[in-house]
């Protein structure tokens, strides 16, 4: 559930209509875009440390044009509050439809999966490691399906050293390959196991068509595994996957925005009462 909010517009442009999710950054809220008048998504970084700061440079300074990726597309910052913006997602994530279906028809994993790796095909070629493919990062678009890999918060440049020379192991256990887990450089194969990972928990971890290509995606030696997310995708296709029963229906999870007349209802009655009450007092030296 949203969470509506009377706060002015971050730098006079990005006006914060209501909370719709929370992270490790901070918050994300629905937000209008004043100077073209969309909405977007806004991600709100909460209270920082040097280690926040530069997972919101890392974040922010991804852009990725591609109907699969929720890239960032702008920033902004006041004050104390610092927010970037990217495509406002209404679906919800994966993670939360699996939770709501439990293991989901071969033939949709399958769909899912292209568009996972069609996403990640395009941001291993910008030279980006995601390295946090899971559920919880994969947007849904409502109806569907339509996967967007979203969340660059560890992603990496693979061409700048400073970045990939972070301290500790980065990235979510269950999905993280075992060289990852071991402090390995970033990887684009790393992201693969991820994406394996993930379509298994998908399907129950079933056998099936997709099988062979899952275990090769989560080999525990990268040289086993597809050497580019391309070449999984070509695998894939080959792949004949019947349709199967009917597939779950993405709802959109947002609803409308706030309008300002709700939002902005508390302010205007205490402003009328203020009158009312002035007009009161006055009426009562008059009459002394």
């Amino acid at each position: 559930m949203s969470h509506r909010t009377t706060l002015p517009p971050v730098a006079g442009r990005y006006d914060l209509l209501d909370q719709v999710g929370a992270g490790a950054m901070g918050s994300v809220w629905r937000a209008r875009d004043l100077r073209t008048g969309e909405l977007v998504a806004a991600k709100v970084l909460g209270a920082h440390d040097s280690s926040m700061l530069l997972r919101f440079v890392r974040e922010q300074s991804v852009r990725i044009a591609h109907p699969h990726v929720v890239a960032p597309t702008g920033w902004a910052a006041e004050d104390h509050r610092v927010v970037f913006t990217m495509d406002l997602v209404r679906g919800g994530s994966l993670e939360a439809l699996r939770a709501e279906h439990g293991p989901l028809p071969p033939s949709y994993v399958a769909v899912l999966l292209d568009q996972l790796l069609q996403a990640l095909e395009a941001v291993h070629a910008a030279g980006i490691v995601h390295r946090d493919v899971k559920p919880a990062n994969l947007l849904l678009e409502p109806g569907g399906p339509h996967l967007r890999l979203g969340d660059f918060g560890v992603a990496v440049v693979l061409d700048d050293v400073r970045l990939t020379r972070g301290p500790g192991v980065v990235g979510t256990d269950r999905y993280m390959p075992p060289e990852q887990a071991a402090g390995a450089p970033p990887d684009p194969r790393q992201d693969l196991y991820a994406a394996g990972v993930v379509a298994g928990e998908l399907l129950g971890d079933r056998t099936g068509p997709l099988r062979p290509l899952l275990d090769a995606l989560t080999d525990p030696d990268p040289e086993r595994r597809p050497p580019t997310a391309a070449e999984a995708l070509a695998r894939l296709r080959r792949i004949d996957v019947p349709h199967d029963r009917l597939w779950p229906e993405v709802p959109d999870r947002l609803g409308e925005p706030p309008t300002p007349r709700h939002r902005w209802a508390n302010a205007v009655i205490a402003a009328s009462l203020v009158v009312i009450a002035a007009c009161v007092v006055a009426n009562l030296f008059l009459l002394l």
